[in-house]
Order: C-alpha cells, then sequence, then structure tokens
C-alpha cells in the first residue's frame, strides 16, 4: 500500500514500501539489502534490526501485499449476494488493489516464479501462503457456490481461477508492453474501468447462467 507521508508510517513500513517497489522492478536476485536501506535512509544494521535476511524481507513484503488483498476480499464477499454478484466484487476488489499500487502486481507475479529462492520455514513465508490459499479459497468458494446452485455453469474450478489470476495480476504487471498494447497506460483511471468490464463481459458469457433463456 502506497503511503504519501512517511513521517506517519513505522520504520518497518517504510523498509517494506521501499522494498516493494525495489522487488517488483528488478527481482530478488538482482535487490541488495545496502540499496533498500539507502532507499529509506538508514543503515544496512539499521535494517537487519528488522529483517535479519534479504530473503525474509523479501517474504514479508509479498506477505504485506497479500494481506491487503486477503482482507479486501474477505470484506467484500462478506456482503453476500449471488454467485455472479460476488465474482464481479472479487474481480472489482483485485483489479482495484492491483491498479492502485502498481508494484502489486509485478511483486506478486515474480513470487511466483522465485519463490524457490526463499526458504519455505521462514515464518512469513508461511504466512504468505496462507494467505495465498484464502485468497484462492475465496473463489474457489464463489464458483462451486455459483455452479452448485445452477447459476454458473460447470467448469473447472482450479483453471478457472487460474485464469481469472491471470487475466488480472499480469496485466498490470505487463510493464510498458501493455501499455504500447492498450495504447496508453494500463492504470489510467478509464482503462482500469474497462479492464473491470471487459473481465466481467467475458466471465459472464462464458460461466452465468442468464435466466429466462
Amino acid at each position: 500500500m502506497t503511503t504519501t507521508n512517511t513521517a506517519e508510517i513505522s520504520p518497518r513500513d517504510r523498509i517494506l514500501e521501499a522494498a516493494e517497489e525495489l522487488f517488483a522492478r528488478r527481482g530478488f536476485a538482482a535487490v541488495g539489502i545496502s540499496e533498500i536501506a539507502e532507499s529509506v535512509g538508514m543503515s544496512k544494521s539499521s535494517l537487519f534490526h528488522h529483517f535479519r535476511t534479504k530473503a525474509q524481507l523479501y517474504a514479508a513484503t509479498v506477505d504485506r501485499v497479500l494481506a491487503e488483498v486477503d482482507l479486501e476480499l474477505t470484506r467484500t464477499l462478506a456482503r453476500g449476494g449471488s454467485a455472479a454478484d460476488r465474482l464481479d466484487r472479487w474481480i472489482e476488489v483485485l483489479i482495484d488493489l492491483m491498479a492502485r499500487t502498481p508494484a502489486h502486481a509485478r511483486l506478486l507475479l515474480r513470487s511466483l516464479f522465485e519463490e524457490d529462492e526463499i526458504s519455505n520455514v521462514l515464518p512469513e513465508q508461511q504466512e504468505a501462503d496462507e494467505k495465498l490459499q484464502r485468497i484462492i479459497q475465496h473463489a474457489n468458494n464463489v464458483l462451486r457456490d455459483g455452479m452448485a446452485q445452477g447459476e454458473l455453469r460447470v467448469a473447472n474450478i482450479p483453471h478457472t481461477i487460474q485464469t481469472l489470476i491471470g487475466i488480472i495480476v499480469y496485466h498490470f504487471a505487463s510493464g510498458e508492453f501493455g501499455d504500447e498494447l492498450i495504447g496508453r497506460s494500463i492504470f489510467h483511471s478509464d482503462e482500469v474501468k474497462r479492464r473491470k468490464r471487459e473481465i466481467k463481459a467475458f466471465l459472464h458469457h462464458g460461466l452465468v447462467i442468464e435466466r429466462g433463456l
């Protein structure tokens, strides 16, 4: 989550914000602890007071993003509604989060193929994995309920979730390629709204059973 007034946030959160920007841009291997410490105006030893290793910092950075996603999805899905309504809100919340903080999507995408560099025994990594599983479960529950109630067409749920993640997270991680393909910044407010419309229309056409037809 991007914060404008750095005086109001803790040193730990300042480190995590800086780490997210750097890890998202260049990846785990290409970013050094000294660079992160310098970007927040502290010494390397001071940074180590908060995070003992770069792997721990990376895992905590990913966990922080997933915690935000998990919290927002839990809140919006708690409002209930039909499967189609809940699916729409799942999509809207995830798009809003990726669009609001551009580094989110790129960091999450990198974390999928950089996880081998991070020890699974780290508490931060385990916590991140648990949050990711809850996020997936949110989508699983909506799709399963909708198919069971006859609101959604029967489809392979794991493949559908993989598609949902791909068409949202990849899009906002695509950088200059995405900008060139779309014709302007993928983070432009009009394009964010358009992305919501396009994804919902695509999924409604493929999944939602229209009553009366």
